[in-house]
């Protein structure tokens, strides 16, 4: 414990040291350091001189063999509660939970022979995640807040908290209408899958040398083979020989036949792709008929849904004829092709393939004449693909920051969601702050920090942040808008994301009326001192 605390003080130390100014480094890096800084300075003002002691009766607790008298003072922290226990024991659990973690990453040996026992291995040699994991420090970010375990299938809620999906589920079953770990009033149901975290936990996993935790059902596709009858195996063969005919009208028919097959369960879509169905379908993106057509990138895009068929769908070449079909396409089939990008653009190398396929103008077209149906689909293609660096330069030539300037500017206003979210990933590329800059994007996001909806209020911010770095302009723009109110109200009341740009900008602001003051005074004191001492030349003409 002494070790840690001296190794603790002297990283705080050292990133108290780093003057940020010197360094070329972006704005989201200072940010992440400055977290990190935070943290470390948490902890050292947290050291206790018992600590050893506080160590010792831990792993006393934790012992099995040893018994333990039932201590009063926990007896007196149940009987405090009033009545029904099951709060503070449910909040014991959770820190119990954590005590426990704390001791066996300190004493790698207790419980040992269990965990060689019940740890199963991978056929590569590693050690699966639920065996491997009682030895390393899971990071908080990677538990679920409710079950505290590392997280196989993270999703989104609508406050932006992110759970286990079966956590959070069995969460909303039971009646429960609030985030769990904010306790504000969830404005939707709907689980976003959060496929960044699930990529970053599956990088931390193999940086650490266990399996991955795989997401419940995934492991679907090695099993589900005889999941289908014989009957209906004997149909979808019948239907890719119709794929194979030349007949335009069998054609037709089939791939609509495997489009709803598609739609319909888990089971199909592994059976279809087993039988051989993708490269036929993907032979059809170029038939001239729209009607089969649209047949056919709908199937890929139901297909596209088992995790399994992503990489099927890539290496039979889909991508080229998926963007032909949302280019040249009927508006129903090019919807469905920019619903298809995006669900292969989940994978992480799937961004850059696709980005380098020509999607994103196609995308940015549709985004801009679409239906509302289209406009959604377009939006949420281009924010995946522009999670890669690679594709936000090509996305800002393709001409999207004015298109989505516009959506934020709509009466009707059902696309400012997705076009502040666009718009907050863009604005750290070079190229989209300028064109954002150009825009005159200033007054619409200073109306947004005071009007807008948490998430939409800390989007709005991110952008600024990115769009005041090193430009004045923009930050006394800001301040003559009168930002400075809403920004200290988002500081207090806004997304944890949300306070942090707030307080970047109070700070850039504060900065920057400093120095204003400081030019300000050094002039006044210049002029006077001009005043008070005249030029000598002038004495010497009176002479």
């Amino acid at each position: 414990m002494t070790r840690f605390q001296e190794v603790t003080a002297e990283l705080e130390q050292a990133l108290s040291a780093i003057s940020f100014e010197k360094l070329d480094i972006s704005d989201e890096v200072k940010e992440q350091v400055e977290l990190v800084l935070a943290q470390f300075r948490r902890a050292k003002g947290r050291v206790d001189a018992p600590d050893a002691e506080l160590y010792e009766d831990l792993l006393c607790l934790y012992n099995k063999n040893n018994d333990v008298e039932e201590d009063p003072d926990l007896c007196m922290m149940v009987a405090a509660t009033g009545g029904d226990p099951e709060e503070s024991i449910e909040k014991m659990s959770m820190l119990l939970k954590k005590v426990k973690d704390f001791v066996q990453t300190e004493n790698p040996n207790i419980d040992s022979t269990t965990a060689e026992k019940s740890a199963p291995t991978s056929s590569s040699g590693k050690a699966s995640a639920d065996g491997n994991q009682k030895n390393l420090v899971i990071p908080d970010d990677f538990r679920c807040p409710i079950s505290l375990e590392l997280m196989k299938d993270p999703v989104i809620v609508s406050t932006g908290q992110t759970y286990e999906r079966s956590c959070i589920e069995k969460w909303l079953e039971a009646g429960h209408s609030t985030c769990p770990k904010t306790q504000q009033a969830l404005t939707s149901t709907a689980l976003t899958p959060n496929y960044v975290l699930r990529s970053l936990i599956a990088q931390w996993c193999e940086a650490n040398g266990i399996e991955p935790p795989k997401r419940p059902g995934s492991s679907r596709a090695t099993k589900v083979g005889s999941a289908c009858s014989p009957a209906e195996r004997t149909k979808i063969e019948a239907l890719l020989y119709k794929l194979t005919s030349g007949n335009p009208e069998d054609q037709r028919s089939a791939a609509g036949e495997i489009r709803l097959l598609a739609k319909r369960n888990a089971d199909n879509r592994v059976a279809i792709a087993e039988a051989g169905a993708i490269p036929l379908l993907v032979q059809l993106l170029s038939t001239p008929d729209s009607r089969t057509q649209e047949h056919a990138v709908t199937a890929l895009l139901n297909l596209s849904i088992c995790e399994d068929n992503k990489g099927s769908i890539i290496s039979s070449g889909a991508v080229p004829g998926i963007v032909h079909v949302l280019k040249k396409g009927s508006m129903e089939a090019r919807e469905n092709a920019a619903a298809t990008l995006f669900s292969l653009s989940v994978v992480d190398e799937n961004k850059v393939t696709i980005g380098a396929s020509g999607a994103i103008p196609p995308l940015v077209t549709l985004l801009n004449e679409g239906t509302q149906r289209g406009k959604k689909d377009a939006a949420t293609a281009l924010f995946n693909l522009c999670i890669y660096q690679g594709n936000k330069g090509k996305a800002v030539r393709a001409g999207v920051i004015p298109i989505l300037m516009r959506l934020l500017t709509e009466p009707q206003g059902s696309m400012v969601d997705e076009a502040l979210a666009i718009l907050a990933i863009l604005a750290s590329h070079p190229e989209g702050k300028a064109a954002i800059g150009a825009a005159e994007a200033v007054p619409i996001l200073v109306d947004v920090i005071g009007n807008g909806s948490p998430r939409n209020k800390e989007n709005a911010a991110a952008v600024l942040v990115h769009l005041c770095s090193g430009d004045q302009q923009h930050l006394v723009q800001a301040q003559e808008l009168g930002v400075m109110g809403p920004l200290l109200d988002l500081a207090q009341h806004g997304t944890e994301r949300g306070k942090r740009k707030a307080a970047q900008l109070l700070e850039r602001m504060n900065r920057f009326v400093e120095t204003q003051k400081q030019a300000r005074a050094q002039a006044d004191t210049q002029t006077q001192d001009q005043l008070s001492h005249p030029p000598s030349s002038a004495n010497a003409d009176n002479s």
